[in-house]
Formats: C-alpha cells, sequence, structure tokens
C-alpha cells in the first residue's frame, strides 16, 4: 500500500504532460487518476491530477474549468506546498486569459516563494503574458529574458520544453507588438523548432498562427493572408486558440490600415472568444472591433461595442487600455452628433490620458487635432486654440533642435518624445492659418504635411504610426480639398481632389497630375471628376478648351437614387427573357431610375459634356453605380477610373505588348449553367486562345502569361472588407488578396461575374475589391458586373463584347455597344479601356 500513492502521483504526473499533446485523452486519465487518489487519500496525486485536468481543460478551450480545477488543487488538504505552488503557477496563464491579468500577478506572487528555481523560471513565463495584457512590455521582456536563462539549461523533460518554447513564443509576440520584427521572427522561429523537436504539434501550430499577425506588421499583407490560411487549417478543433490568432491577425491589419479586413476577422474570433470565455482576448477584440466599426462606417454599432470593451476593459483593471476604449466610444459620439460643450471636454481629457501614455501619443496627437475642430464647431475658440497650439509648438522645437542639434532641450519631453504625426502637426498650422484667414498659409501647410508623408511615411517602423500617419494624412488632404472648393477655383479643385485620391489609395493616385495632359489623353473625349463637400457632391469637368467646376446637389439625395437605380437594374435581370428583352414593367422602372440618377449627375453638365468618349472618376456611393444604364451614356465608350492619375498610367501599360496579337485565356467556373458555351464563343473570337481550369493556381499563373484573362464564374463581394472579395473557382475562391503577390498582370481582365465590379474603400477613396485590385497590378481595363446577371444575359453579352473587340473596337466601346444591343447593363468598365487590342 505504501507504494501506491507514489504510484498514482507518476500517473497523474504522466496525464499532466499528456495533456500538452492530446488533451482529450488525458482530461480522462488524469479523472481516472483523481478517483483513485481520493479513494486512497494519496493528497499529493490529488492535487497533481487536478492540475493535469486543467491543463487539458485550457489546451481544450475551458478555461472555467480550467480555473475550478485548479482552485481544488490548490485546497486539497495536506497537499505539499511545492504542488499548490504549481497549481497556482497554471493558474496565472488562466486568470490572465479569463479577463484578471492583475490578479494574476498577485496568484504569482503567492506561488513564488514555494517553487524551486526551475518552477520560477516557469513561473516567468506565465507572468510576462499578464504584463504584456497590461501594457507593460518592458517587464513581460525582461521575465521572459530571466526566464529562458534559466530554462535553456533545464533537463529537457516535455514540460521544460514547453516552457522554454512558450517563453519564445510570448517574448516574440511582445518584440512584434514593440518592432523588433527581425528579433521576433528569431523568437518565434526557435520556438517553432523546439516545439516541433519535442513532439508539441499545439505548440508548434500556435507559434506558425502568429505568422500571420507578424508578417502584416512586417508590411507583407500576401504572405500574412496565406499563412493565415494555413493557420485556419491547423488550428481547426481548437476554437479558442483560432479565435485568438484571429484576433491578433485583426489587429495587425487595423494598424496596417485594413479595418474592412480587421472587421472580417473579428466578426469570426469574438463569438469564440466568448463560447470560451477568453475574457482578457475577448475585451481587446472587443476593442478592435468598435474601431473598425467607427473606420468602416457604423457609428451605432462602434459606440455600444466601445462602451461594452470599455467595461470589460475596467473590470479587468487594464488602466492602460481604458483610454482606447474612451477614445473610440467619444469619436463615435463625435459622429452621431450633435457637438456640445461636454463633449468638447471629453475629447479633450482623453487626448490628455493618451499623452499619459507614452505608447500612444500619435493617438493622442490625432485625438487632439479632433478636439479642436469639435471646439470650433460649438465656436469655442480658445479651446480650439489651446488645443492647437499644445500640437503645433512641438513643430518649433523641432526646428530649434535641427538648428542646433548639439544644445540639450531643457523645456521638457524633447518634440521627438511626442510623435506627432506630421500630417497631424501640419494640419493643426493649417487651421491655424485658416484662423487667421491665411488661405495660402493654409495652403502650404497642407502641401508641406502631405510632401512629408510621401517622403516618410514608409519609413516608419511602427505600423500603428504609419497607420496614424496615413489616417491623418487622408483628413489633411480632404482639408486642403474643402479650402479649395470654398475658394472655387476649378483648376484647384482638381489638383486637390487629385491630391485627397493620392493619400486614400496611393496605388490609383498621384499629386502632380497636370489637367493640361488629361486633356491631351483625352481628345475629343472628356473628364468628370466628382467631389464631396460636406453634404454637397460637385462636379469637375476636364474637356475641350477648359476645366469647369458644377454642383450637381446633395450627397442623400444621390445615394438614394443610386440604390433605386441598382434595385431596378437587379429586377430587370430577374425579368428578362432569354432573348435579352424584359418582362412587363421591369424596363419601365429601370428608365425611370436611370433617369432620375443622370439628371442628378449629368444634367448640370450636359451643355459642357460633348458626346465623346468620357472618363468618370466616382466618389462614395457612386462607386457602385452601373453607368451604363444611364440614358446619357448608352452606346457611349465610358471608363470608371479611381483618379485622373491612375487612368494616364494605366493607359501608358497598353504599348508595352506591341503589335503582336494577344494571347488569350479563358476559364468556366462552378455552378453557371452557360459558362463552358460562354468560354467556348470567347476563345472562338480571338487568333491565340486557350482554355484553362478554373483552378487558383492555374488562374494566377495565366494571370502573369497572357495578355486577356476570361473569368465566367460567381463573385463575391464583400462591401466593407475588400480584399476579401473574390471569385468562385473549382477548388474554392481566388481571393483579392491572392493578386497582391502578382509580379505582371493582363492588359485586359474580364470578369463575368456578378458583383465583382462592386466597390467600395473604408475612407470613401479609389475604389479597392477586384477591379482596383487588378488595376494596382498592372491591368489597363477590367470589365467586371456590378449587379447580379444572369447566365444568359452575361453569355449574351459577353459574346457581342469579344466579337467587337477581336474587330478593333476599343474595350471600352465594345462593352457600350454590346450592352445597347443586349440591353444587359450590369457590367462597367474600369481604368482605360480607349485602346484597341489589334
Amino acid at each position: 500500500m505504501s507504494d501506491a500513492p507514489c504510484l498514482l502521483v507518476e500517473a497523474a504526473e504522466a496525464a499532466m504532460l499528456r495533456s500538452l499533446v492530446d488533451p482529450e485523452h488525458a482530461l480522462r486519465a488524469a479523472g481516472t487518476v483523481l478517483a483513485a487518489a481520493r479513494r486512497s487519500g494519496a493528497c499529493e496525486a490529488e492535487a497533481v491530477a487536478l492540475r493535469a485536468m486543467a491543463l487539458a481543460d485550457r489546451e481544450l478551450g475551458d478555461l472555467d474549468s480550467a480555473e475550478r480545477h485548479l482552485r481544488a488543487a490548490i485546497a486539497v488538504p495536506g497537499a505539499p506546498r511545492e504542488r499548490v505552488a504549481q497549481a497556482r503557477l497554471s493558474l496565472v496563464t488562466v486568470r490572465t486569459e479569463l479577463g484578471h491579468p492583475l490578479q494574476a500577478l498577485r496568484v504569482a506572487a503567492l506561488a513564488w516563494a514555494y517553487l524551486r528555481p526551475l518552477d520560477r523560471a516557469k513561473l516567468d513565463t506565465q507572468r510576462a503574458v499578464a504584463l504584456a495584457h497590461l501594457g507593460r512590455h518592458q517587464e513581460a521582456i525582461a521575465s521572459c529574458d530571466r526566464a529562458l536563462r534559466a530554462l535553456v539549461h533545464a533537463p529537457g523533460t516535455v514540460d521544460d520544453r514547453r516552457f522554454l518554447a512558450g517563453g519564445l513564443l510570448n517574448r516574440g509576440l511582445v518584440r512584434c507588438w514593440r518592432g523588433e520584427w527581425e528579433a521576433a521572427m528569431r523568437d518565434l522561429t526557435a520556438c517553432l523548432e523546439i516545439s516541433q523537436h519535442a513532439g508539441l504539434r499545439h505548440l508548434a501550430r500556435l507559434s506558425a498562427a502568429n505568422l500571420p499577425f507578424l508578417s502584416v506588421r512586417r508590411g507583407d499583407i500576401a504572405g500574412a493572408f496565406h499563412y493565415y490560411r494555413e493557420a485556419e487549417d491547423t488550428l481547426f478543433g481548437y476554437p479558442e486558440r483560432l479565435a485568438t490568432m484571429r484576433a491578433d491577425f485583426a489587429g495587425a491589419l487595423l494598424a496596417a490600415h485594413l479595418p474592412g479586413e480587421a472587421r472580417a476577422m473579428l466578426e469570426l474570433a469574438v463569438p469564440d472568444l466568448e463560447a470560451c470565455g477568453a475574457r482578457v482576448t475577448l475585451a481587446e477584440a472587443r476593442l478592435k472591433l468598435a474601431q473598425v466599426e467607427l473606420l468602416t462606417g457604423d457609428p451605432h454599432r462602434a459606440l455600444q461595442v466601445g462602451e461594452q470593451a470599455a467595461a470589460e476593459l475596467a473590470g479587468q483593471e487594464r488602466t492602460s487600455w481604458l483610454p482606447l476604449a474612451r477614445e473610440v466610444v467619444l469619436r463615435s459620439r463625435l459622429a452621431l452628433g450633435p457637438v456640445t460643450p461636454e463633449l468638447v471636454s471629453g475629447l479633450i481629457a482623453c487626448a490628455d490620458e493618451l499623452e499619459d501614455g507614452l505608447a500612444q501619443l500619435p493617438g493622442a496627437a490625432a485625438l487632439r487635432l479632433t478636439a479642436a475642430e469639435a471646439a470650433l464647431a460649438v465656436d469655442d475658440h480658445p479651446a480650439a486654440s489651446a488645443q492647437l497650439a499644445r500640437l503645433t509648438r512641438h513643430a518649433a522645437v523641432d526646428e530649434r533642435l535641427d538648428e542646433r542639434p548639439d544644445e540639450p532641450y531643457s523645456g521638457g519631453r524633447l518634440a521627438g518624445e511626442w510623435q506627432v504625426p506630421a500630417p497631424v502637426r501640419q494640419h493643426a498650422l493649417a487651421l491655424e492659418a485658416a484662423l487667421r484667414e491665411d488661405v495660402p498659409g493654409a495652403f502650404r501647410a497642407v502641401r508641406e504635411g502631405l510632401t512629408e508623408i510621401g517622403e516618410g511615411v514608409e519609413c516608419f517602423d511602427d505600423p500603428s504610426l504609419r497607420a496614424h500617419a496615413a489616417r491623418a494624412g487622408e483628413r489633411l488632404a480632404a482639408f486642403g480639398l474643402s479650402l479649395a472648393v470654398r475658394e472655387g477655383r476649378p483648376d484647384d479643385v482638381f489638383e486637390w481632389a487629385e491630391r485627397w485620391r493620392a493619400v486614400t489609395a496611393p496605388a490609383h493616385g498621384s499629386p502632380a497630375t497636370d489637367p493640361e495632359r488629361v486633356r491631351a489623353e483625352l481628345g475629343p473625349g472628356a473628364l468628370v471628376e466628382f467631389v464631396i463637400d460636406g453634404e454637397s457632391l460637385l462636379a469637375v469637368l476636364v474637356g475641350g478648351e477648359r476645366v469647369l467646376l458644377r454642383w450637381l446637389g446633395g450627397v442623400r439625395a444621390v445615394e438614394e437614387a443610386v440604390v433605386r437605380l441598382r434595385y431596378a437594374l437587379r429586377r430587370h435581370g430577374e425579368r428578362r427573357d432569354w432573348s435579352g428583352s424584359a418582362g412587363p414593367d421591369g424596363g419601365n422602372d429601370l428608365e425611370v431610375a436611370a433617369q432620375e440618377v443622370d439628371r442628378l449627375l449629368f444634367g448640370p453638365l450636359d451643355a459642357e459634356l460633348g458626346g465623346g468618349p468620357l472618363v468618370v472618376v466616382p466618389v462614395g456611393a457612386l462607386h457602385t453605380l452601373p453607368w451604363s444604364a444611364l440614358p446619357s451614356l448608352r452606346e457611349r465608350p465610358v471608363g470608371v477610373a479611381a483618379s485622373a492619375a491612375g487612368w494616364l498610367r494605366a493607359r501608358a501599360r497598353h504599348d508595352r505588348r506591341g503589335a503582336d496579337a494577344p494571347r488569350v485565356a479563358a476559364a468556366a467556373g462552378p455552378g453557371l449553367t452557360h459558362a463552358h458555351a460562354e468560354v467556348a464563343h470567347v476563345l472562338a473570337c480571338h487568333r491565340v486562345a486557350a482554355e484553362i481550369p478554373a483552378r487558383g493556381g492555374r488562374v494566377l499563373d495565366a494571370l502573369g502569361e497572357v495578355d486577356v484573362l476570361h473569368l465566367a464564374a460567381h463573385g463575391v463581394f464583400h462591401a466593407r472588407s475588400p480584399l476579401m472579395s473574390g471569385i468562385t473557382l473549382d477548388d474554392g475562391l481566388l481571393m483579392a488578396y491572392d493578386l497582391l503577390t502578382l509580379d505582371r498582370a493582363p492588359e485586359l481582365v474580364v470578369l463575368s461575374a456578378c458583383n465583382s465590379g462592386m466597390s467600395r474603400a473604408p475612407v470613401e477613396g479609389a475604389p479597392l475589391g477586384l477591379p482596383g485590385t487588378f488595376l494596382a497590378q498592372g491591368t489597363s481595363c477590367v470589365i467586371a458586373g456590378m449587379v447580379p446577371v444572369q447566365d444568359e444575359a452575361a453569355r449574351a453579352v459577353m459574346t457581342a463584347f469579344h466579337e467587337l473587340v477581336a474587330v478593333g473596337q476599343p474595350p471600352a466601346a465594345a462593352l457600350a455597344a454590346a450592352a445597347a444591343k443586349t440591353g444587359v447593363y450590369e457590367f462597367t468598365c474600369f481604368g482605360a479601356g480607349d485602346r484597341p487590342l489589334y
């Protein structure tokens, strides 16, 4: 009988080690040991078995059960102090994940005195997680360093290897947040190697799952999504781990200024984190979700989620996170309006709180600028001036330091320590100049700020600094555009509209676009660039001998009219029979809706528009407009461009092929009745043509080899996360983010798929989604559907389109003629489609 307790302890320890590689089996084995230990009164075995069950519960994502088992282990009467301390060691991580990192540190303090040196090192790896969640990153790294120095010389049991790999993983993640990319990659790679060698497959998966996060933080968006898909597969069956990976990935996407894609990740992560009870990660995920809801245009939802995140963070005593939650709540209230003196005071107080935390200095500066603008909205000029002065006086300090770099600055913190993003500082200077009625000075400040963005934003090592600079740059450019509109000179409005687009979507714009060059390239055609100023929609017309500026009306009326037109076009398509004609009343509804949009957009321009080809540069809801449905544009070649500069660049790409006949490839996706017949007719129209399998890898290969690619397949559009848009192929979705790896793109891409042309940018800048991604990667022209279209209709219009392209019609003209012939107006020409392929 005397050997029985020892055997039970050994069995319990075996179950504990088993929990790392097979948690379900370990849970059953530890339960068996627990029952035997309680029958025989083996208190040590009972405590170890309970700890083993807790570790298995944690691996399976059941944190509440893990805590119950650990607390039971701590309370076992007569259990050795060291075993109780080891249970507390494991409780540190569980309490952290349940949302109580400060309490976790107190638990760690209770355990410390009764642990052996090696177990203290293991405890340090757990403390580091709690410290990191509290924002104490330097202490977290020090804790990991201390632990790793001891663990690297440990005997080498599976448990030793687990903590060694875990310490490297935790340090690597903290280094990611600090922008130490190479060091972070070394830690994660070492963690992966140790885990694989020790057979800790789950920990190896966790290490690999952090590669999406690290890839985004290093600026490799395409690689990040590649790693993400791999991580989804490896973490399948571990919902808490998968949700945590998605939440971390979302944070990196948010810092990289991809809020829509971050939102898609968080919508998947938050429900799983709620179900698993991972309260620390859940509170952080809610905060991120509130931020992206605000950035993607839903302040009501942002306010609701932000207040919930603030309450959870306060309950977890995470004071360093609370100002971030208050910021998103205040910004949401500001977006919902009205502005009040109380709201202005709240914005200022929150900016002060953010400034107290050195890690949030760029955010503090951006919020202080917002507070100044809000103060102006309620005519509180003293408060506005005080906030602007806080931002602009640091610029003066910078100048003094530049003039006398060897002299110490004794006036407080150095200007560099404030980390005021250049566009925020210049925006503040521009506002001060505007308040003095110094319009030239305001324009000069805006120009200098945008120049600094162009020269230096990508040089920031910290993605959060890049993100703050990019967002502030959008607002700065928008301020310059509003100044130009108020001055009322058409050339200036055109210049600043292009500058704004160059900042909101750099891949599609250039701030140095010359209207004279645009006019020369247009020939007999015209370009209309739409601009939103407050609640008004304006248009700049470039063509003929002049640049003209016209006020079109209210934005809301245009938005509502576009929605009605899209609905009418969908009904028209549903009622259309095989011959292309519409059923009773379908055509009439479409005509009424189309005439209304036509009147709002082109009525004020009718006398100057002429009858030649047209290039339109949309804004806001106009990104979703099926342009060929408008009566004044039918049979007229129309190209939709992200900017005038983008159109010029797309047009210049046309000459790269020379006089050779274009190489054409086409693929038929699944689920379309007439896709193969459509592809066969497309190939018959061209001299050098071949069908390719509708598989992602083969399509990506073709994109790098051919001059024309035609895809007859279903499209999936995600308005709030454009890079998640895609085309359905036989082996899954070809996503917009897959295209980011292309070194070369075809001259013409035809997406014969519903919704594949839909575009929306989070800041209402240049279009994203599939057409914008193709154009950014080097395609000159994209033909894509704007609303769902029936198979027969797609086949009819695409057949006519390719017949006309093959006889020398430019793509834009061919699409206009094909739409007029078939009555199928669902497709749009993006980019530069005014030059023939033959």
